[in-house]
């Protein structure tokens, strides 16, 4: 069994890949920062470089 320690962010949008054990986690998901966890509410993107989710 092969354990699983990084995931890409939920947000289909958003490019980065987090450490499942310092992600932040909403309704069983991982996500890169609390503008992807909570659907971008305001257009902000996560911030991240390289990164151009949700803009």
């Amino acid at each position: 069994m092969v354990a699983v320690t990084q995931m890409k962010c939920a947000c289909d949008s958003c490019l980065c890949v987090v450490d499942v054990a310092t992600a932040l986690q909403k309704s069983g998901q991982v996500y890169c920062s609390e503008a992807c966890a909570n659907g971008h509410p305001d257009g902000s993107g996560c911030g991240h470089p390289g990164c151009q989710c949700d803009k």
